[in-house]
């Protein structure tokens, strides 16, 4: 329920921007009235393409995936395998972040981006800890 009201807050919230950056653009006001008709049309055309139950799910596919990588990385004793272990959950995470922009929903993309950083940290300090060891 929290997702779908930052997605309603973040669609009312885009709404209004264009709706004032309408109203207020240097227009006859039937101009303006009729491509704020026309943005609020194309917006509810896009809403019926986002299907929140698979955003959700691949995002969640994506998560445990990651979280998978990183108690391998964990694990691992060989560098070489470390480090190769280390990139393919930054372009995991990366690819986390890309969907995310992809469908559009800020709140995601923020939370994808804060676990990409982290996950970064965390691959860095494994293989520092590992170098060190070695």
């Amino acid at each position: 329920m929290s997702k779908k009201r930052h997605l309603g807050k973040f669609l009312a919230g885009l709404a209004i921007g264009t709706g004032l950056g309408l109203l207020f653009a240097p227009k006859k006001g039937s101009e303006t009235r009729a491509e704020l008709k026309q943005k609020f049309d194309e917006l509810k055309l896009k809403l019926k393409d986002i299907d929140i139950e698979e955003i959700k799910e691949t995002i969640e596919t994506k998560i445990e995936l990651i979280k998978s990588e990183l108690e391998d990385l964990d694990k691992e004793k060989v560098i070489k395998i470390a480090k190769k272990k280390a990139k393919q959950i930054e372009n995991m995470v990366n690819e986390l972040v890309k969907y995310t922009v992809e469908k559009g929903t800020p709140v995601l993309e923020r939370a994808a981006s804060s676990i990409r950083s982290k996950a970064i940290e965390v691959t860095k300090e494994v293989l520092e800890k590992l170098e060190k060891d070695a």
